[in-house]
């Protein structure tokens, strides 16, 4: 099967050039300034739009268990989604599973999630609940098996101790792993909800307020710090919501530490003021939204590379399930947010369309950066030949305004909602299979594949703030 698009502006992390894009059996075949279909081909003329690299989300959370509740897209409705807002590529971040488990417990039990419902391709991250020996020496078989990332709380139900993170982050180190955490400071956080609950403040607002920034803040500092005592072993921060924690990384970098970051749109884009809205129970999530200058400052780290990827922590939870379980009290509320479809439109509308970073610092962030630290690189984040064919095609001339209507998550709210973007996805393709065209879902359940990952490496990573 062959799949010609033609008269695009083809964009890389590293240059972009108007070029035709061959892709013959899922495979890019070659780019050239003409090329001429030959037949059987289909042809796709991409006259004025860019055409980049599939997305990669290396933060999601389908079909998870939280005691709450679970969440409402599994892994057919939650790539549905992904693919129609031009990503083709996911790493899920696994639930915790039952007390004790071994960590082979959770892969098995998300490949089942997974298999005969994933639309586009995916993986996992494992997933560190308690430290033993036998859970030390599971590490290097999951990295055998493809399982190269492995996440770190700091707080939860399963959160690991400073004895217990040096640990993991050594035998991590060895093994050629990366660990990425969620940082936010445990005891701080139980203090202060204690204290909103026993006050009989509940209300969501009070979400945020029982997290400030100073706690994901510390937590990141001393992850920083607890990397470098381990050897300086090498460091994934999710979900980055405020300007501290941008400082304790940045001091970071200047000392050459191994350490990258993450942030998401709703950090870029929404702010705390969501908590005094009506239906302000659908936007608690962990770590909360913070004031308008956090976003700047975000914002900043975006444009200046000391951000390396954006990712979406899609948690998807309705509006009716919040307010059922909860009753209002943000201590009984799920959290998390919807929002793997919108993150490429929303970060070329609000990034590129607006001058804030270049197109090529868009697939940077998007999907070169992220298949590079996650041992996905050069099959996926890359339009050369040799890789996937995994395409999106932006149009910049279109408008799109985001209503939940129109979009494929099985939520029945987005945070989005109303948002004007300048720019429209207008198809996806993967391994060459048209997706998603001008609005419709072409794709079907099970077409995607398990991806197993390549051990953490750096060799095609920068320890500073650069793109590749």
């Amino acid at each position: 099967m062959r799949v010609l698009i033609k008269n695009g502006l083809v964009v890389n992390a590293d240059r972009q050039e108007k070029q035709d894009l061959l892709i013959e059996d899922g495979l890019v075949k070659c780019l050239a300034d003409s090329i001429e279909a030959e037949h059987p081909c289909e042809v796709i003329d991409a006259d004025g739009c860019y055409v980049m690299p599939g997305g990669v989300d290396v933060h999601t959370h389908f079909n998870i268990d939280v005691e709450l509740a679970r969440s409402c897209d599994d892994f057919f409705t939650g790539t549905r989604a992904a693919a129609c807002g031009g990503t083709t590529t996911i790493v899920d971040h696994m639930g915790f599973g039952p007390v004790g488990c071994h960590l082979r417990h959770q892969f098995e039990v998300y490949r089942g999630y997974a298999a005969y419902k994933a639309v586009i391709d995916y993986s996992f991250h494992g997933v560190i609940q308690h430290v033993n020996h036998s859970i030390l020496d599971e590490i290097p078989v999951m990295v055998d098996s493809g399982i190269s990332s492995f996440k770190l709380y700091l707080t939860y139900q399963y959160k690991l101790n400073d004895d217990e993170i040096l640990q993991v982050l050594r035998h991590l180190q060895r093994a050629g792993a990366l660990a990425t955490v969620h940082p936010e400071n445990d005891a701080a956080i139980a203090q202060r909800r204690a204290e909103f609950i026993n006050a009989g403040k509940t209300a969501p607002r009070y979400h945020a307020l029982s997290r400030p920034l100073e706690c994901e803040a510390e937590a990141i500092a001393r992850m920083i710090n607890l990397a470098r005592l381990a050897g300086n072993a090498p460091l994934y921060i999710v979900h980055l919501s405020n300007a501290l924690g941008l400082e304790y990384l940045r001091l970071a970098r200047r000392h050459r530490q191994p350490v990258w970051v993450e942030t998401c749109p709703q950090y870029l884009l929404l702010d705390e003021r969501c908590y005094e809205r009506e239906d302000a129970l659908n936007y608690l999530l962990s770590p909360p939204l913070r004031n308008a200058s956090n976003n700047d400052a975000l914002w900043s780290g975006i444009s200046d590379g000391d951000i390396d990827t954006v990712a979406t922590d899609h948690c998807a939870f309705s509006s009716q399930q919040r307010r059922q379980i909860s009753g209002g009290d943000f201590s009984r509320c799920p959290n998390g947010l919807p929002g793997v479809e919108n993150r490429l439109l929303l970060l070329f509308s609000q990034g590129v369309m607006t001058g804030r970073i270049t197109p090529e610092r868009f697939v940077a962030l998007t999907s070169a950066n992220p298949a590079k630290l996650f041992g996905l690189w050069p099959q996926k984040g890359l339009l050369a030949p040799g890789a996937d064919g995994d395409v999106v095609i932006i149009d910049p001339h279109r408008t799109t305004t985001i209503r939940h209507a129109m979009l494929h998550d099985n939520a029945d709210y987005s945070p989005y909602e109303g948002f004007i973007c300048q720019g429209a996805i207008r198809q996806t393709l993967s391994h060459g299979r048209v997706i998603f065209d001008n609005g419709t879902f072409t794709g079907s359940a099970g077409q995607g594949r398990f991806l197993r990952r390549q051990p953490f490496s750096t060799a095609h990573l920068a320890v500073s703030g650069s793109d590749t």
